[in-house]
């Protein structure tokens, strides 16, 4: 029995459709993620699920006492002493008057603190926006709903916080809470679940299986509608045309053909166009000098805690870096290095020559609230200098989605993803050879994330990006820098993917870190000793590539057999069936690629 059913839902904001004869339903344990751009009203169905905002039009039926928890996009906590009192007033635990049920939910929430990293009795005020994030997604859990609604999950988090989230939410699976995950985290949604609903122009529409299935299964959607679109305009031109030949149209026989053709004009009309994509071009200006920055045995510290230590680094023109480590790592820190805003404690660093920096910063310190947009992007004038020549700049707001009217506004009343969007506008509406870009996917949807990218690729200067976006990372930068802790970091070559191939072990970087924060100089230790295999190991390991090989062939069929249209028709006991085997095969590639990883450690004398 579904947990939930959304019926023939409408909902708008002045003429604005959010919801236009939506449905939707769900069922126990499936977890969707809920996808569309900016705007299109995600959050606000959140609210309708919620009670927080009623339905224009239609019914929203849930089971009786269903149980429903939601982390919103900023959650708020309230004032306290410590985490956990703040967590206890958010969820008003005080207000119980089953005290068996309070001590439970209260047991539950010190032990998800623990698993997403944090103390229970940590003072609040000094809590980051990442932790806060985190203590609310851990109340959200311990309450034990049946519905979990999280919104944006993954803003201020780093990439260990989201691998956090992941294993919480992959623990619960097996009778756990059914989910609806607003987020344009594509890894997380490849990793996290098990359909795909997208909000697009006042529909629902659903798609069994992860986001890669999505995208393959909406590309060949769009193009279908979009031939389907063309045939309609070439049929509705050629009645335009023959009305206008007036007399014949006027025939008894043609009165149909007439009203037909009011039909079609009534249809033309109302058809809702997809919303149009943000348009970006980045001019690179002149080329720098071939060397654009060298640390040598750099080292930055701040109240005795190493944020840089001992770093040697070259950046040469064209390359793209990206920036990977914990909150609080120091990666902004390091950035300030590379550019010479900042002073090392000591060690070297040399800027190249004809170095020119467009810097996008993750808090949006550089937008002052009380300007227009038009005046934030081109103050005193009309236009703007981009790739190719000059371009007017209401021409120029329009291609990052900005409506004349909506040019005039004060920042102040822009959201958050519209903010990012006027940063990117005036960061590209300058030349530069150097691109900074410090968090800049938070709050962008996954089409403007897309367009991004490419811009990034085809951009011929040299970037330092800063990013918890996983497939961002891969897509766009061609090696990476980790902090290692202690201060250390190191230079991979690739992206976030290649990262986790070439990092070192759990183990390995304990060690590292331990040995970093040692005041005592302690003798080096013995080189690690390669160790044989026994018979059983070695048979294992040379059967795994094979193991893995057949694991990913089942995975592909398995996803194949999930997105096919007729799908549906298996029945919802065969559908849980096929989940939980896809779930069964993500959960084996893992456990057998750390297996693989694990032996090949042994034989090398790391393991």
């Amino acid at each position: 029995m579904p947990l939930l059913n959304l019926l023939d839902a409408q909902l708008a904001f002045g003429l604005h459709p959010l919801l236009d004869r939506a449905a939707l339903s769900i069922e126990p344990g499936e977890r969707l993620g809920l996808i569309g751009r900016n705007g299109t009203g995600k959050s606000s169905l959140l609210s309708v699920i919620t009670g927080d905002t009623a339905l224009d039009d239609g019914e929203l039926r849930m089971q009786d006492g269903l149980r429903v928890a939601r982390v919103e996009q900023e959650p708020i906590l309230p004032p306290a002493a410590t985490l956990r009192d703040s967590l206890v007033e958010r969820a008003k635990l005080d207000d119980m008057h089953d005290d068996r049920e309070r001590w439970r939910i209260e047991a539950r929430l010190v032990e998800f603190l623990h698993r997403f990293g944090l103390e229970a009795d940590a003072p609040l005020d000094n809590a980051s926006g990442g932790e806060r994030k985190r203590a609310a997604l851990a109340l959200a859990f311990a309450l034990d709903p049946e519905l979990l609604l999280l919104d944006e999950p993954t803003n201020h988090l780093d990439i260990d916080g989201i691998s956090l989230l992941e294993t919480a939410i992959a623990r619960s699976t097996q009778g756990g809470p059914a989910a609806i995950i607003v987020t344009h985290d594509r890894w997380f949604l490849d990793r996290v679940v098990t359909r795909i609903i997208e909000l697009d122009r006042g529909m629902l529409r659903s798609y069994p299986g992860n986001f890669s299935t999505y995208e393959t299964t909406k590309a060949d959607q769009l193009a279908s509608e979009a031939l389907a679109n063309r045939r309609f305009d070439k049929f509705w031109a050629q009645e335009e045309i023959w009305i206008r030949k007036g007399v014949q149209a006027r025939r008894t026989r043609d009165e149909g053909r007439v009203r037909r053709l009011e039909a079609l004009r009534v249809e033309r009309s109302e058809r809702r166009e997809r919303i149009g994509n943000v348009k970006l071009n980045v001019d690179s200006g002149e080329r720098s000098g071939k060397l654009v920055a060298e640390l040598e045995n750099v080292n930055k510290s701040f109240g005795g805690r190493p944020i840089v230590k001992d770093l040697s680094l070259r950046i040469i023109r064209g390359d793209r870096i990206g920036l990977i480590g914990v909150n609080g790592a120091g990666k902004s820190t390091l950035i300030k290095l590379i550019l010479g805003t900042l002073e090392a404690d000591s060690g070297k660093i040399k800027l190249g020559t004809n170095v020119s920096v467009a810097y996008f910063d993750q808090m949006r310190e550089q937008l002052d609230v009380e300007r227009t947009v038009l005046e934030t992007v081109s103050p005193g004038s009309d236009w703007v200098e981009v790739a190719g020549g000059k371009k007017h700049v209401m021409t120029y707001l329009g291609d990052f989605l900005f409506s004349p009217r909506r040019a005039e506004a004060q920042v102040k009343m822009l959201s958050g993803g519209e903010r990012n969007r006027l940063l990117l506008a005036r960061l590209f509406a300058r030349p530069a050879n150097v691109l900074v870009l410090d968090e800049p996917t938070n709050d962008l949807d996954i089409e403007s994330l897309e367009l991004l990218e490419q811009t990034l690729q085809d951009y011929a200067g040299t970037l330092l990006l800063v990013s918890h976006d996983r497939v961002f990372l891969d897509n766009v930068v061609t090696q990476t820098i980790a902090a290692e802790g202690g201060g250390k970091w190191k230079e991979y070559v690739g992206g976030y993917s290649d990262w986790l191939r070439q990092r070192p072990s759990a183990a390995e970087t304990a060690a590292s870190t331990a040995a970093a924060n040692q005041t005592a100089v302690s003798a080096p230790a013995p080189a690690a000793k390669k160790v044989k295999l026994s018979f059983k190991e070695q048979r294992e390991l040379d059967g795994l590539p094979a193991e893995l090989e057949a694991l990913e062939a089942e995975q592909k069929a398995l996803t194949a057999k999930i997105s096919a249209p007729d799908y549906f028709k298996q029945g919802g006991e065969a559908m849980r069936i096929d989940q939980k085997r896809a779930d069964e095969i993500d959960g084996l590639l893992v456990s057998r690629l750390e297996r693989w990883e694990a032996l090949e450690a042994k034989v090398k004398g790391t393991g």
